[in-house]
């Protein structure tokens, strides 16, 4: 019965916020201006790196650096050697991230294009069939980006295998994969069943309310558990909810007490 409750309240919740009128500001609305799928999921992935602090930090940042690779950032990539992407950024700075530590990042994202076509396809290749999530195939996403970095990418591009939650990564995935009002998606070869829930301390929160982890800690080890209980409502797309359920608390009208007062109120009657 819990199950059924959980997800009519979600669902209505989801009804109220899943609209791209309650994106802005986030670093997700970049994405809205690009149409093609190479250009797209660079600025996705740009984007999801750089999403830590404050919003209008965040979206400022990424504003500057897609000021620089205008028109097209994939065609940018694909004709800047590692020297130009260094003269580009020289002087970057977003919170702890460098530019030396951001365009070791760029010229990695370079060599991947190199040697895959797109990052959709470096994703793909490790991505099986018989795999519960992606969190194999972010695993080896990840490994081949830091080994074309020459090394550690330290936050940026943070590794599963430290148990990371990888709540950037699993945010940009989450952009790429999935299609609806809010996410503009592309990314056909990679199932949004297979998605892991990007949590942060924000989200980890919503749902140790919601009863759905217990988990003290926002690692990769709660974020598997606060998927597999989101699969269960929603198995197709255990990912449906994040958008709608991170307004909470953001958004002066998303009133997050309010929602887990219903929803308990609801579990016990």
């Amino acid at each position: 019965m819990l199950p059924v409750i959980l997800k009519d309240s979600l669902e209505r919740l989801y009804s109220r916020y899943n609209s791209r009128e309650f994106v802005h500001p986030d670093p997700l609305e970049f994405l809205y201006h690009y149409d093609g799928l190479c250009d797209r999921e660079i600025v996705a992935f740009i984007a999801s790196s750089l999403a830590y602090g404050r919003v209008a930090y965040i979206l400022k940042s990424v504003s500057f650096i897609l000021e620089q690779m205008e028109p097209s950032p994939s065609v940018f990539l694909k004709q800047s050697s590692l020297e130009t992407i260094f003269r580009t950024f020289s002087g970057f700075r977003h919170r702890f991230t460098e530019d030396q530590k951001f365009c070791a990042m760029l010229f990695a994202v370079k060599k991947v294009l190199e040697h895959h076509g797109t990052l959709q396809a470096c994703f793909s290749a490790g991505l099986n069939e018989c795999d519960d999530t992606v969190l194999p195939a972010l695993s080896a996403f990840t490994a081949e980006l830091i080994s074309s970095a020459g090394g550690k990418l330290e936050h940026l591009v943070p590794s599963p295998c430290k148990g990371s939650a990888c709540k950037r990564l699993n945010l940009f995935l989450r952009w790429m994969v999935r299609s609806d009002g809010v996410d503009p998606g592309g990314w056909e070869t990679v199932p949004a069943s297979k998605l892991i829930v990007p949590v942060d301390t924000h989200m980890h929160r919503i749902c140790q309310l919601l009863g759905l982890t217990a988990r003290r800690h926002a690692n990769m080890h709660s974020a598997l558990e606060v998927t597999a209980a989101f699969r269960s409502i929603a198995p197709a797309d255990p990912v449906r909810y994040d958008f709608c359920l991170t307004r909470l608390g953001i958004r002066k009208d998303a009133n997050m007490a309010a929602f887990i007062k219903q929803f308990r109120h609801l579990s016990i009657s």
